[in-house]
């Protein structure tokens, strides 16, 4: 199943759920502080230890205080005016997360709009990228799995909807 909700992806009970993280995996603004700020300083003590996340990968810590159990921290691409392979980089950053979760067997798992804040990706073509890669990766590698996109702002809620109205919004 996947679906679409608008909200704080901190308050979903999921598996996982997904930190649009800076490659220092060490908090920050945005999603990335949000999440820190509502799981607890261990989250912080772990990521230390993580060593970091390039741009596109995916690494996995507890989730602490929040309602999930696992916190999956991806890096998505800062936006170059498309001439720096970010479309394959953020696809990247999906797909390894979600590999990261069917590795630890999470059966739900809540993405947020990566890289379409400060980062500046196109929020129209962040939406089309996430959900062809997570349509695609549940068809070939996870029926089983419920993907649930968290829109925080109204735009990127209205293009989910826009975009893909078969899902289920709620």
């Amino acid at each position: 199943m996947r679906k679409t909700i608008k909200g704080d992806i901190t308050e979903i009970k999921v598996d996982a759920i997904v930190n649009a993280a800076n490659e220092s995996l060490l908090g920050g603004g945005g999603v990335d502080g949000a999440i820190h700020r509502a799981a607890g300083p261990e989250l912080l003590k772990e990521c230390r230890g993580l060593n970091g996340c390039k741009t596109g990968q995916a690494k996995i810590t507890k989730a602490y205080n929040l309602p999930s159990e696992w916190v999956i921290h991806t890096v998505g691409p800062i936006w170059k005016n498309g001439k720096s392979n970010e479309q394959d980089l953020l696809r990247e950053a999906y797909l390894n997360s979600l590999r990261l979760a069917k590795e630890n067997d999470c059966k739900s798992i809540a993405f947020p709009n990566i890289s379409t804040g400060v980062y500046g990706f196109p929020k129209i073509d962040a939406a089309y990228i996430a959900i062809e890669t997570a349509t695609r990766f549940i068809i070939d590698e996870a029926p089983d799995m419920d993907v649930i996109f968290v829109c925080y702002d109204d735009l990127n809620y209205k293009i989910y909807q826009e975009i893909c109205p078969d899902f289920s919004i709620d």
